[in-house]
Order: structure tokens, then sequence, then C-alpha cells
């Protein structure tokens, strides 16, 4: 609970140019982080927290064929550079290989660095997952631009491409100032890196074996064996 209450400042609010969840970060992070400071913005009681039992449901998103003996799990930050080039270089060739085929059942699952990537999955999380692998696409291609200024610019920056997604202003700003939703997904968030020890991003588990980085050729070699394994 002390390590969640050093994640959250709990309180969110609607400043400037946008709306933006107050929270605070690790001061170790485990991978790549934005330039945003990982401190509260605005005053926050960092120890009012919501009581498990009324948080919100983090659904888990997913693509591919569920009922594949064969599960990839990416662990991914949307400010982290090496994700970027992950998700534009070697995902569209896993997704048009084994996704979109059924072979393989993937799990994205977002990893919190600093606040700036807490936000983008807010926003993310905003379109359901019917949007959300579309707004994930968004953020990586366009994550050299929303990660640059002031927190009401980033925050506008995200809104952006939210709207640019298809979710409108009122939605936006909901999801954006969902402080509960924030603590469901920090909690989370803390639960999965509990089972998956992992040392930076992005990070797979490919059937509860953890893996690094890697080019698609080497993924590729990876999936193909369990795949012919799994019969």
């Amino acid at each position: 609970m002390q390590r969640r209450a050093m994640l959250l400042g709990g309180a969110t609010g609607v400043l400037g140019a946008g709306a933006y969840l107050l929270w605070q970060g690790r001061t170790a992070p485990v991978g790549p982080q934005s330039q945003a400071p990982l401190t509260p913005f605005g005053q926050a009681n960092a120890q009012e927290t919501t009581d498990p039992a009324d948080l919100p449901e983090i659904i888990e998103m997913t693509k591919g064929n569920p009922d594949s003996a064969v599960t990839l799990i990416e662990y991914a930050s949307f400010t982290c550079p090496h994700c970027r080039n992950f998700h534009l270089n070697v995902y569209p060739q896993l997704n048009a290989n084994y996704l979109e085929t059924g072979l393989i059942n993937f799990i994205y699952r977002e990893v919190y660095f600093d606040r700036y990537g807490l936000w983008a999955g807010m926003v993310a999380r905003c379109g359901g997952p019917l949007r959300y692998f579309g707004i994930v696409d968004l953020l990586y291609q366009q994550q050299a631009e929303w990660t640059q200024g002031s927190p009401a610019e980033v925050a506008e920056s995200l809104r952006r491409i939210g709207r640019t997604a298809g979710l409108s202003n009122e939605e936006l700003d909901a999801c954006m100032t969902d402080a509960a939703m924030a603590e469901a997904m920090i909690a989370t968030y803390e639960a999965n890196i509990a089972v998956h020890d992992i040392p930076g991003t992005p990070a797979f588990v490919l059937n509860d074996e953890l893996h690094g980085n890697m080019s698609y050729a080497e993924l590729q070699g990876l999936l193909d064996t369990a795949l012919e394994a799994a019969g």
C-alpha cells in the first residue's frame, strides 16, 4: 500500500489547456522514462486512495486467438523509445503473421515509468477494446511530439490523439480525470510486475518464459518453435 501511495497522488485536475492526472511516480524506474518529473503536479495527498473493492475492473487488452496454446505478453511503456521502435518496426509483422492469422494469443500490458505514460494509457483505454490498439499505434507513431512540452501541453497533445481516434472532448475529459481508473491501472501494473519481474521495456513473456527486446527474426524463431512444440 505504501508503494502504491508513492506511485499515485490521489487527486485529479483540469488545469490550463487540458485535463491531466496528478500523481507521484517511482524515484527509480526500471527503464527509459520521459522528461516529466516524477512528482505530483499541484497539491495531492498520496495517502488518500480508493478502497480496492471500489476500483473499476481493468480489461486485459488482447489480440489474436485467445484459445491458442501459445501466448505472448508484451510489457511496454508509451514513453519508452525502444518500445516505439518495436511497435514501428517489429509489431506490424507480428500482427500480420501471427495475430491476424489467429496463430497466437497476444496480450499487451502497460508499464508506467512516469505520469505521461500513465496519461497515455488512460487515453488509449478511453476508446475501449475496439479502439485501443489503434490509439496505441498513434501514441507510438507520434511519441516524439506528444511527450514534449509542459504537462498542460502534453495533456492537450494526448487529447488531440484521442480526438483523431474519434473520441469527443467530453469523453476525454471524463477519462483523463478518472482518479479511480488511474489507481486501478497502477494497481494492475504493480500486480503484473510482481509476477513478471521485468528488467526494462519492452519485455516479452512467451508461455511463461521471460525475454528481452528483440528483432522480428528472433521473435519469429521463438514463436515458430513454441507453435511447433504445441502441436
